[in-house]
């Protein structure tokens, strides 16, 4: 899982300790600057020993899993996980170099490091880019190879054709409002229709065509007599 065997793993160990109690000296483990006490390993420390940090970080670079589950892989958290992984990066970084191992970023500190005139070493060097071009009429494009069976690919489609209706704000907000039931209407009450229609008022009977008038209140007299309002 580190790509490494025991014999290539313990010349390491020592150095790496080394980069990690030098960096743990003025930083804390989640980032900020230690003004407190120095740094302890505690006992209940996911990774108490300088074997167990550095197959921690190893197993990290070479396999690349998810934080959750090298987290799970030695025994602790995704939370816990996250702040070992940024400190043992740095401290990785310090002891390659510290061996040598670290690559160089230039081209006389990699003469330097083999013992060889920068013209030596500019001829091992790969160009990661094209050289760039002389003002020249432009190169014919080579030939596009054929596409594989196996991908399928479409062409870039333009505008569609179709005229698209256009609505003023009016038409679209009529038709909001006939679609939409009105809620005083008969239809959303929670009775029926025949409750909201209009029942005629009976008329008044009638005798031999004369239309009785309607009933009128009486007034009582002291004398227990009633007396119509319209009298006699």
């Amino acid at each position: 899982m580190t790509s490494l065997t025991v014999d290539e793993f313990q010349p390491v160990v020592p150095p790496f300790e080394a980069a990690f109690q030098s960096h743990m000296a003025p930083w804390r483990l989640d980032g900020k600057p230690r003004t407190a006490r120095r740094y302890t390993t505690d006992q209940n420390c996911p990774l108490p020993t300088p074997e167990a940090r550095l197959l921690f970080l190893l197993v990290y670079v070479k396999t690349s899993p998810l934080q959750v589950v090298q987290g799970r892989l030695f025994g602790m958290g995704q939370s816990q996980a996250h702040p070992w992984m940024h400190v043992l990066l740095v401290v990785l970084r310090a002891t390659r170099r510290t061996l040598g191992d670290a690559p160089t970023r230039s081209l006389t500190a990699l003469a330097n490091r083999l013992g060889v005139t920068e013209a030596d070493a500019s001829a091992l060097v790969v160009p990661t880019e094209d050289p760039p071009r002389t003002s020249g009429p432009p190169a014919a494009a080579p030939a596009s190879a054929p596409a594989s069976p196996l991908v399928g690919t479409t062409e870039p489609r333009g505008a569609s054709s179709v005229p698209r209706i256009q609505l003023s704000r009016r038409a679209v907000i009529a038709a909001r409002t006939r679609a939409t039931p009105s809620k005083t209407s008969c239809g959303s009450m929670r009775h029926s229709r025949a409750s909201c229609a209009v029942r005629p008022r009976p008329a008044a009977p009638t005798i031999s065509g004369w239309r009785m008038p309607p009933h009128t209140p009486c007034l009582q007299a002291a004398d227990d007599s009633r007396i119509s309002a319209f009298g006699r």
